[in-house]
This record gives C-alpha cells, structure tokens and sequence, in this order.
C-alpha cells in the first residue's frame, strides 16, 4: 500500500427518529433479482432492508416467481419482470426493472438473479443510473462480463463480493486475495474509482475489509455460522437499507458489515454456529441495530 490510507475504528450512527416521521422519510429501496432456482435470495434482502430500517421496499423479480417471492416478504410491494418460455428474463424486462427504479432512493442488485444477456443489461442499466447501488452476488457476475464496465458507473456504488466473486471481477484467482485481503481491496477500489461518484468495495469473509480507496475497516464481527447460504442477500437488503436512510456509501457499508456480523453473533450464541441459518439473522437484527445505536 503505497499510498496512504485512514483506518477507521469508529461508526457512525443512525439519527434519532423524529416523533412525527412516516415511512416516506427513511428511504424506498427496490431489490432486482430473483430467479426459478433462487426465489428466497431477493426476499431475505428485501426483509433485511425493512429491518434494517429502510420505509418501503419493492421487489423486482420475473413474474414466473413473483407470487412465492412476494409470499416470502409480505412487508414489501413486488412488481414482476417479463420472461421468456423458458422462464428467464425478456428484453422487456430492462425496461420494467428501471421503470421500477424511478422514484426510489437505492438499488439492491443481484441477489438470486442468475446469469445472462438480459440480467447483464439490467445490471448496466442500473450503473448508468444515478441512485445509489448495491451489487452482489449474480449482480456483480453479469457486472463481470461488461466491457470496460467501471467507466459506464454515473451512480454511488456498493460492490459486496466474496472472494470468489472478486477473483471474478478482476480476473484473479482466490488464493492470492485471500493472502492480501486489505491491499487486493484498496487497489480495487482506486482502479474502479471514477469522478465524481463513490465506489465503496466490501470484500467479505472472515474480517470482512470495507474500502473506498482512501479509508479502510476491518470489521470484527461475526462468526463460522454465517458461511451459509442466504447471508450475503442479508447483507445486501442491509446496506441499501442504510443508504436509504441518507448514510453515505462508506458509512453504511461499514456500518452494515458490523450489524450483519453482531446479528450473526447473536444468533450463533443462542443457536450454535452449526445450525444458524441466513434467516436467523433477520430474526436479530432488531437487536443487533440497537446495540449499534448505543
């Protein structure tokens, strides 16, 4: 690491909500994803984001699922995407999706979305965008395979890989990321920069490093049990959540990596490591916000 880099040791915290608030001033969030094989991905993000805060949530997911993924998360609204025979997305569905986008405040991408041409050209449409953004999972897959895609981003962006995804990003293999979790980020994060918008990357794992190039945090929560599947979906609909809610980019993603981990500790100390499941950790997240409110 050449350059210099601020390490942060202290959260920030959410305002204390006013007496008179409604739903309408903690953020709208849209969740795209969704797939035959992965109908629960974009509802645990979708219930992640209302407990984590956010005033209303929409999923966007092909209509062949919309009913069972809207079952999953009766607390959001659902609006479903045009699909071909073969039950994967149509062309239309582009135009649905960011149909859906306008009026919200973050989108969460990627969770359960599968791989393709059409799930490739929702995910640059929402980079071109410009409401915050926040990959994972097939999301940051698709985003992949666009060419040269860092200087298609107009929107702040929130990229949540696990190493597998990040060797895939940037055409790396696991190992040597692993060996140099905070220097592969950091140097991620200044090469996919651009002027003028934030790009926040939060390569997961044990010790999960939050980056935007200029500050790093090496979160310290959570635990084996959270190596499951369903957990990073959690995190998604938890970051954007945050960034609904008017915390900048870094800020929510160090903020949301904390509070997935604590709920994740939580869990584990009442559960066990062995059996906690991704959806536990929506059961304790309510606590786990607290205890971050102080």
């Amino acid at each position: 690491m050449a350059e210099s880099v601020e390490r942060i040791t202290v959260l920030p915290k959410l305002p204390a909500r006013r007496g008179d608030a409604h739903k309408g001033d903690f953020g709208r969030v849209l969740v795209v994803g969704g797939s035959r094989g992965m109908i629960g991905a974009p509802a645990l993000a979708a219930n992640a984001a209302l407990r984590g805060g956010a005033g209303l949530v929409t999923v966007a997911v092909p209509e062949t699922v919309q009913l069972a993924a809207a079952a999953l998360c009766p607390c959001a609204t659902s609006v479903p995407l045009a699909c071909a025979a073969d039950g994967t997305p149509a062309g239309d569905a582009v135009r649905q999706a960011m149909d859906a986008a306008e009026g919200c405040d973050v989108l969460a991408v990627g969770p359960g979305m599968a791989r393709g041409t059409v799930q490739r050209d929702i995910v640059r449409a929402a980079v071109e965008q410009t409401a915050p953004v926040v990959l994972d999972a097939d999301g940051l897959n698709n985003l992949a395979e666009i060419d040269n895609w860092a200087a298609l981003v107009r929107c702040p962006l929130v990229l949540t890989p696990h190493p597998g995804e990040f060797a895939t990003l940037t055409g790396g293999a696991v190992a040597p990321i692993q060996s140099d979790r905070e220097g592969v980020a950091l140097a991620a994060a200044r090469q996919w920069a651009s002027a003028g918008t934030a790009l926040v990357v939060a390569l997961k794992g044990a010790g999960t490093v939050v980056t935007d190039g200029r500050r790093v945090y090496v979160n310290a929560t959570g635990n084996p049990g959270m190596a499951t599947g369903g957990s990073g979906d959690v995190l998604t609909g938890l970051s954007a959540a945050l960034l609904a809610q008017g915390v900048e980019p870094f800020d929510a993603a160090c903020l949301a990596v904390y509070v997935h981990g604590l709920a994740g500790d939580l869990a584990a100390e009442k559960l066990g490591e062995v059996s906690l499941i991704a959806s536990d950790l929506l059961d304790f997240l309510p606590q786990a916000m607290k205890k971050a409110a102080g």
